[in-house]
């Protein structure tokens, strides 16, 4: 959901069949590890996904592939 762009607490909270806290806890956490991100805005908090950390998981995961796509091509 987040990497359309930021979304409140409240909003993410919708999607899911949890209470305010649960939610809260679970972004916490995300927040925590470092994979999203939260802004306040006036009565609010929003969150955005952290794209650079996928980014790196998506390298990391990309050298066990062993080069094997690249002898594919061959």
């Amino acid at each position: 959901m987040l990497k359309r762009g930021k979304m409140s607490a409240g909003e993410i909270g919708q999607h899911f069949d949890m209470t305010g806290a649960t939610i809260s806890y679970h972004l916490s956490q995300l927040k925590k590890a470092g994979l999203i991100f939260e802004t306040k805005y006036k009565n609010y908090i929003y969150y955005e996904i952290n794209v650079s950390v996928f980014e790196e998981i998506m390298l990391w995961f990309s050298q066990f592939n062993g080069g094997k796509q690249d002898e594919e091509k061959e």
